[in-house]
C-alpha cells in the first residue's frame, strides 16, 4: 500500500516565474525527483508517499509551505496500490495512482483544495467532509500562520519557545498564531486520520 498526492498550484500564471523553484524547494526533502516527486506539464506536480499515514501530513505541510509564500495548491491523495515502479513517478500506475489521478480531474468542479481516496467510498465519504470543514480555515491561512504550521510541522519536538525563537517572536506571539491557524485542531485530524488509515490498510 502506498499513497500519490497530485496536484496543481493555483493561479500559477498570475504569480512570478519563482514559485517554481521555491516549489522545488518545498518537494525536495520529500525524496527524489523523478522517482519519488515531479513537476510536469508547468504547473501540475506529483509526489510519493511511501508510508500512507504521513500522506495527510505531508498535503498539510505543502500547503502550508505554500500559503507562506502566498501560493496555494489543490491535491487529491489516493491511496492503494503500486503495480508499474517507472523511473518518473508520473510514469508509474497502480491504484494510488488512478484513485489520485481521478479525484484530482473533480477538485476544480467541487471547488475543493484537498480531498482524498482509497475506494472504501464510507471512509472517503466521512473524511473528506472532516477535510472540508478543517479547509474552512486552511484556505484562508495568512502568511504568518502558515509560516508558524508549516515550522510546528517539521519541528514536532520543539516547545512554543523555540519555535519563537526560530520566528524571531515571543511565546505569547507563537501562541497566538497557533490559536489562529486552529494548529491543535489539524494535528488531532491527522492523529484521527493516522488510525483510521491504519485500521483500513491492515492486512
Amino acid at each position: 500500500m502506498t499513497s500519490v498526492i497530485t496536484a496543481d498550484i493555483i493561479g500559477s500564471r498570475q504569480q512570478s516565474e519563482h514559485w517554481v523553484n521555491n516549489l522545488k524547494k518545498i518537494l525536495a526533502p520529500l525524496g527524489n525527483t523523478p522517482s519519488q516527486w515531479e513537476i510536469y506539464r508547468g504547473d501540475e506536480f506529483q509526489i510519493e508517499v511511501i508510508n500512507p499515514e504521513d500522506a495527510l501530513l505531508t498535503a498539510i505541510l505543502i500547503k502550508a509551505q505554500l500559503r507562506a509564500i502566498k501560493s496555494d495548491a489543490r491535491m487529491s491523495i489516493g491511496f492503494g496500490d503500486k503495480t508499474h515502479n517507472a523511473e518518473r513517478i508520473s510514469e508509474s500506475n497502480g491504484s494510488a495512482f488512478i484513485h489520485s489521478g481521478e479525484l484530482f480531474e473533480t477538485l476544480k468542479k467541487q471547488k475543493v483544495t484537498l480531498a482524498l481516496r482509497t475506494g472504501s467510498t464510507d471512509f472517503d465519504e466521512k473524511f473528506n467532509l472532516m477535510l472540508q470543514l478543517a479547509l474552512t480555515f486552511m484556505d484562508s491561512w495568512l502568511v504568518q500562520s502558515a509560516e508558524f504550521v508549516a515550522l510546528a510541522i517539521e519541528n514536532p519536538t520543539l516547545s512554543q519557545e523555540e519555535l519563537g525563537q526560530k520566528l524571531g517572536i515571543n511565546q505569547a506571539a507563537v501562541s497566538r498564531r497557533q490559536k489562529r491557524a486552529q494548529f491543535d485542531l489539524v494535528m488531532n485530524l491527522d492523529r484521527y486520520f493516522r488510525t483510521q488509515i491504519k485500521q483500513l490498510t491492515a492486512p
